[in-house]
Protein backbone atom coordinates (compact mmCIF):
# COMPACT_ATOMS: atom_id res chain seq x y z
CA UNK A 1 0.00 0.00 0.00
CA UNK A 2 1.39 3.41 -0.95
CA UNK A 3 0.70 6.68 0.84
CA UNK A 4 1.78 10.22 0.09
CA UNK A 5 1.83 12.90 2.77
CA UNK A 6 0.52 16.45 2.66
CA UNK A 7 1.45 17.66 6.11
CA UNK A 8 -0.40 15.37 8.52
CA UNK A 9 -2.75 14.10 5.81
CA UNK A 10 -2.06 10.67 4.32
CA UNK A 11 -3.22 10.11 0.73
CA UNK A 12 -3.58 6.52 -0.47
CA UNK A 13 -2.68 5.91 -4.13
CA UNK A 14 -2.14 3.17 -6.69
CA UNK A 15 -0.26 3.12 -10.00
CA UNK A 16 -0.55 1.23 -13.27
CA UNK A 17 1.95 0.84 -16.09
CA UNK A 18 5.49 1.93 -16.86
CA UNK A 19 6.84 4.82 -14.76
CA UNK A 20 8.92 5.93 -17.72
CA UNK A 21 5.73 6.85 -19.61
CA UNK A 22 3.98 10.24 -19.28
CA UNK A 23 2.01 10.38 -16.03
CA UNK A 24 -1.77 10.68 -15.94
CA UNK A 25 -3.25 11.58 -12.54
CA UNK A 26 -6.93 10.65 -12.09
CA UNK A 27 -8.95 12.67 -9.55
CA UNK A 28 -12.25 11.50 -8.10
CA UNK A 29 -15.53 13.25 -7.45
CA UNK A 30 -17.62 13.81 -4.34
CA UNK A 31 -17.45 10.89 -1.92
CA UNK A 32 -15.91 8.75 -4.63
CA UNK A 33 -13.03 6.36 -4.00
CA UNK A 34 -10.20 5.69 -6.40
CA UNK A 35 -11.70 2.30 -7.30
CA UNK A 36 -14.37 4.18 -9.26
CA UNK A 37 -11.64 4.47 -11.87
CA UNK A 38 -11.99 0.77 -12.53
CA UNK A 39 -8.81 -1.24 -13.11
CA UNK A 40 -10.01 -2.15 -16.60
CA UNK A 41 -10.41 1.54 -17.44
CA UNK A 42 -6.97 2.41 -16.07
CA UNK A 43 -5.48 -0.38 -18.17
CA UNK A 44 -6.89 1.24 -21.31
CA UNK A 45 -4.81 4.34 -20.55
CA UNK A 46 -1.81 2.09 -19.89
CA UNK A 47 -2.33 0.49 -23.30
CA UNK A 48 -2.21 4.02 -24.74
CA UNK A 49 1.28 4.31 -23.16
CA UNK A 50 0.54 6.33 -20.02
CA UNK A 51 1.63 5.79 -16.43
CA UNK A 52 -1.68 5.96 -14.56
CA UNK A 53 -2.16 7.10 -10.96
CA UNK A 54 -5.42 6.90 -9.04
CA UNK A 55 -5.83 8.02 -5.43
CA UNK A 56 -8.35 8.51 -2.64
CA UNK A 57 -9.13 12.13 -1.88
CA UNK A 58 -8.86 13.12 1.77
CA UNK A 59 -11.84 12.05 3.89
CA UNK A 60 -12.75 9.00 1.76
CA UNK A 61 -11.40 5.56 1.00
CA UNK A 62 -8.12 4.72 2.70
CA UNK A 63 -6.89 8.31 3.02
CA UNK A 64 -6.97 10.38 6.22
CA UNK A 65 -10.43 10.99 7.71
CA UNK A 66 -11.37 14.18 9.55
CA UNK A 67 -13.71 12.76 12.19
CA UNK A 68 -17.19 11.28 12.47
CA UNK A 69 -19.07 14.47 13.32
CA UNK A 70 -21.54 15.39 10.57
CA UNK A 71 -20.95 18.99 9.33
CA UNK A 72 -23.75 21.57 9.28
CA UNK A 73 -24.37 22.02 5.55
CA UNK A 74 -27.13 24.58 6.12
CA UNK A 75 -24.82 26.83 8.16
CA UNK A 76 -22.16 26.76 5.45
CA UNK A 77 -24.77 27.47 2.77
CA UNK A 78 -26.03 30.44 4.80
CA UNK A 79 -22.51 31.87 5.20
CA UNK A 80 -21.79 31.48 1.50
CA UNK A 81 -25.10 33.11 0.53
CA UNK A 82 -24.36 36.02 2.86
CA UNK A 83 -20.91 36.51 1.36
CA UNK A 84 -19.18 35.55 4.60
CA UNK A 85 -16.23 33.22 5.01
CA UNK A 86 -17.52 29.77 5.88
CA UNK A 87 -15.74 27.81 8.59
CA UNK A 88 -14.79 24.50 6.98
CA UNK A 89 -12.01 21.99 7.74
CA UNK A 90 -10.46 22.36 4.29
CA UNK A 91 -11.06 23.84 0.85
CA UNK A 92 -10.52 22.67 -2.72
CA UNK A 93 -7.04 24.22 -2.55
CA UNK A 94 -5.98 21.69 0.08
CA UNK A 95 -7.53 18.88 -1.94
CA UNK A 96 -5.58 20.03 -4.99
CA UNK A 97 -2.34 20.00 -3.03
CA UNK A 98 -3.08 16.41 -1.96
CA UNK A 99 -2.89 15.32 -5.59
CA UNK A 100 0.41 17.12 -6.03
CA UNK A 101 1.71 15.38 -2.91
CA UNK A 102 1.07 12.08 -4.70
CA UNK A 103 3.13 13.29 -7.66
CA UNK A 104 5.86 14.39 -5.25
CA UNK A 105 5.92 10.98 -3.60
CA UNK A 106 6.44 9.41 -7.02
CA UNK A 107 9.09 11.94 -8.01
CA UNK A 108 6.99 13.28 -10.88
CA UNK A 109 7.47 16.94 -11.69
CA UNK A 110 4.64 17.36 -14.23
CA UNK A 111 1.64 15.26 -15.20
CA UNK A 112 -1.49 15.18 -17.27
CA UNK A 113 -4.47 15.44 -14.91
CA UNK A 114 -8.09 14.41 -15.35
CA UNK A 115 -10.83 15.04 -12.81
CA UNK A 116 -14.51 14.13 -12.82
CA UNK A 117 -17.25 16.16 -11.08
CA UNK A 118 -15.65 17.53 -7.88
CA UNK A 119 -12.42 16.11 -9.28
CA UNK A 120 -12.86 18.52 -12.20
CA UNK A 121 -13.03 21.36 -9.68
CA UNK A 122 -9.87 20.04 -8.03
CA UNK A 123 -7.88 19.87 -11.28
CA UNK A 124 -9.13 23.35 -12.20
CA UNK A 125 -7.73 24.50 -8.85
CA UNK A 126 -4.43 22.77 -9.64
CA UNK A 127 -4.27 24.66 -12.95
CA UNK A 128 -4.98 27.96 -11.18
CA UNK A 129 -2.63 27.54 -8.23
CA UNK A 130 0.06 25.14 -9.53
CA UNK A 131 0.15 25.45 -13.34
CA UNK A 132 3.82 24.47 -13.59
CA UNK A 133 2.95 20.96 -12.35
CA UNK A 134 0.44 20.26 -15.13
CA UNK A 135 1.12 19.18 -18.70
CA UNK A 136 -2.58 19.18 -19.62
CA UNK A 137 -5.90 19.32 -17.80
CA UNK A 138 -9.12 17.47 -18.54
CA UNK A 139 -12.24 18.52 -16.62
CA UNK A 140 -15.17 16.11 -16.91
CA UNK A 141 -18.84 16.73 -15.93
CA UNK A 142 -17.81 19.63 -13.71
CA UNK A 143 -18.38 23.38 -13.45
CA UNK A 144 -16.79 26.69 -12.46
CA UNK A 145 -18.66 27.29 -9.22
CA UNK A 146 -20.85 30.02 -10.72
CA UNK A 147 -24.43 29.81 -9.41
CA UNK A 148 -26.02 30.48 -12.81
CA UNK A 149 -24.60 27.35 -14.50
CA UNK A 150 -24.02 23.70 -13.73
CA UNK A 151 -26.97 23.36 -11.38
CA UNK A 152 -28.77 20.13 -10.49
CA UNK A 153 -32.40 19.47 -11.20
CA UNK A 154 -34.63 19.73 -8.14
CA UNK A 155 -35.01 15.94 -8.01
CA UNK A 156 -31.26 15.39 -8.20
CA UNK A 157 -30.51 18.09 -5.61
CA UNK A 158 -33.04 16.66 -3.18
CA UNK A 159 -31.54 13.18 -3.39
CA UNK A 160 -27.96 14.46 -3.16
CA UNK A 161 -28.81 16.19 0.13
CA UNK A 162 -30.70 13.24 1.61
CA UNK A 163 -29.11 12.19 4.93
CA UNK A 164 -26.75 9.26 4.36
CA UNK A 165 -27.42 5.76 5.65
CA UNK A 166 -24.95 3.52 7.47
CA UNK A 167 -26.05 0.02 6.44
CA UNK A 168 -24.79 -1.81 3.36
CA UNK A 169 -28.15 -2.49 1.77
CA UNK A 170 -29.24 1.12 2.27
CA UNK A 171 -26.01 2.38 0.76
CA UNK A 172 -26.44 0.21 -2.34
CA UNK A 173 -30.09 1.23 -2.67
CA UNK A 174 -29.15 4.91 -2.39
CA UNK A 175 -26.46 4.51 -5.04
CA UNK A 176 -28.93 2.93 -7.44
CA UNK A 177 -31.54 5.61 -6.72
CA UNK A 178 -29.04 8.33 -7.55
CA UNK A 179 -27.90 6.75 -10.78
CA UNK A 180 -31.50 6.29 -11.88
CA UNK A 181 -31.81 10.08 -11.67
CA UNK A 182 -28.43 11.33 -12.88
CA UNK A 183 -26.73 8.33 -14.49
CA UNK A 184 -26.48 7.58 -18.20
CA UNK A 185 -30.02 6.45 -19.07
CA UNK A 186 -29.10 3.79 -21.63
CA UNK A 187 -26.30 2.31 -19.50
CA UNK A 188 -28.08 1.39 -16.27
CA UNK A 189 -26.72 -2.09 -15.52
CA UNK A 190 -28.06 -3.01 -12.08
CA UNK A 191 -25.83 -6.06 -11.61
CA UNK A 192 -22.67 -4.05 -12.33
CA UNK A 193 -23.78 -1.11 -10.20
CA UNK A 194 -24.75 -3.26 -7.21
CA UNK A 195 -21.37 -5.03 -7.34
CA UNK A 196 -19.46 -1.73 -7.55
CA UNK A 197 -21.48 -0.13 -4.73
CA UNK A 198 -20.98 -3.14 -2.49
CA UNK A 199 -17.25 -3.09 -3.14
CA UNK A 200 -17.09 0.62 -2.28
CA UNK A 201 -19.08 0.15 0.95
CA UNK A 202 -16.91 -2.77 2.06
CA UNK A 203 -13.71 -0.86 1.34
CA UNK A 204 -14.71 2.31 3.22
CA UNK A 205 -18.09 3.82 4.03
CA UNK A 206 -17.52 7.27 5.56
CA UNK A 207 -20.54 9.51 5.18
CA UNK A 208 -19.26 12.54 7.10
CA UNK A 209 -16.24 12.76 4.78
CA UNK A 210 -18.51 13.06 1.76
CA UNK A 211 -20.39 15.91 3.46
CA UNK A 212 -17.14 17.70 4.37
CA UNK A 213 -16.09 17.46 0.72
CA UNK A 214 -19.44 19.00 -0.25
CA UNK A 215 -18.99 21.98 2.05
CA UNK A 216 -15.42 22.39 0.76
CA UNK A 217 -16.90 22.81 -2.72
CA UNK A 218 -19.51 25.26 -1.42
CA UNK A 219 -17.01 27.34 0.54
CA UNK A 220 -14.46 27.50 -2.30
CA UNK A 221 -16.80 29.56 -4.47
CA UNK A 222 -16.42 30.52 -8.12
CA UNK A 223 -13.21 29.93 -10.06
CA UNK A 224 -14.28 31.81 -13.19
CA UNK A 225 -12.07 34.89 -12.93
CA UNK A 226 -9.01 32.83 -11.98
CA UNK A 227 -9.69 30.38 -14.81
CA UNK A 228 -9.51 33.23 -17.32
CA UNK A 229 -5.76 33.34 -16.62
CA UNK A 230 -5.09 29.61 -16.91
CA UNK A 231 -2.62 28.70 -19.65
CA UNK A 232 -2.65 24.92 -19.19
CA UNK A 233 -3.93 23.13 -22.33
CA UNK A 234 -7.48 22.18 -21.36
CA UNK A 235 -10.11 19.72 -22.55
CA UNK A 236 -13.61 19.91 -21.08
CA UNK A 237 -16.08 17.04 -21.42
CA UNK A 238 -19.67 16.79 -20.28
CA UNK A 239 -22.56 14.39 -20.72
CA UNK A 240 -25.68 15.62 -22.46
CA UNK A 241 -27.90 13.71 -19.99
CA UNK A 242 -26.27 15.02 -16.79
CA UNK A 243 -28.94 16.13 -14.29
CA UNK A 244 -26.61 16.54 -11.27
CA UNK A 245 -24.28 19.11 -12.86
CA UNK A 246 -25.95 20.57 -15.92
CA UNK A 247 -23.79 20.66 -19.04
CA UNK A 248 -23.89 24.47 -18.92
CA UNK A 249 -21.22 24.11 -16.21
CA UNK A 250 -18.89 22.39 -18.63
CA UNK A 251 -19.62 24.89 -21.38
CA UNK A 252 -18.84 27.80 -19.03
CA UNK A 253 -15.58 26.12 -18.01
CA UNK A 254 -14.47 25.84 -21.64
CA UNK A 255 -15.60 29.39 -22.41
CA UNK A 256 -13.51 31.05 -19.71
CA UNK A 257 -10.26 29.03 -20.05
CA UNK A 258 -8.24 30.43 -22.98
CA UNK A 259 -7.97 27.94 -25.82
CA UNK A 260 -9.98 25.22 -24.08
CA UNK A 261 -11.93 22.73 -26.19
CA UNK A 262 -15.35 21.31 -25.31
CA UNK A 263 -16.79 17.87 -26.08
CA UNK A 264 -20.42 16.98 -25.37
CA UNK A 265 -20.84 13.22 -24.91
CA UNK A 266 -24.28 12.32 -26.16
CA UNK A 267 -26.39 10.32 -23.73
CA UNK A 268 -23.85 10.31 -20.90
CA UNK A 269 -25.14 11.31 -17.50
CA UNK A 270 -23.27 12.08 -14.29
CA UNK A 271 -21.31 8.84 -14.35
CA UNK A 272 -18.81 7.12 -16.60
CA UNK A 273 -20.06 3.64 -17.50
CA UNK A 274 -17.91 1.27 -19.56
CA UNK A 275 -19.81 2.17 -22.71
CA UNK A 276 -18.01 5.55 -22.68
CA UNK A 277 -14.51 4.44 -21.68
CA UNK A 278 -13.17 4.10 -25.22
CA UNK A 279 -14.47 7.53 -26.23
CA UNK A 280 -13.09 9.20 -23.12
CA UNK A 281 -9.69 7.49 -23.43
CA UNK A 282 -9.43 8.51 -27.08
CA UNK A 283 -10.30 12.14 -26.30
CA UNK A 284 -7.96 12.41 -23.31
CA UNK A 285 -4.98 10.77 -25.01
CA UNK A 286 -5.43 12.81 -28.20
CA UNK A 287 -5.50 15.94 -26.04
CA UNK A 288 -2.40 14.87 -24.08
CA UNK A 289 -0.53 13.98 -27.25
CA UNK A 290 -0.53 17.65 -28.29
CA UNK A 291 1.97 18.39 -25.52
CA UNK A 292 5.51 16.96 -25.81
CA UNK A 293 6.24 14.28 -23.25
CA UNK A 294 8.49 15.17 -20.37
CA UNK A 295 11.99 13.66 -20.54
Amino acid sequence: MAFAHNGDVEIYYETFGDRERPALLLVNGLGSQCINYRVEWCERFVAARYFVIRYDNRDVGLSTKFGDEMPDVAAVAHSVAAGDRAEVPYMLSEMASDGLAVLDDLGIERAHVMGVSMGGMIVQTMAIEHPARLLTMTSVMSTTGDPDVGQATEEARRLLLTPPVSDRDGYIAGTLAGLRIWGSPACFDEERLVANAGEAFDRSNFASGRVRQLIAVMASGSRTEALRNVNVPTLVMHGSADTLIDSSGGRRTAEVIPGASFELLEGMGHDYPPQYWEQIVDLVTAHAAQVPAEP
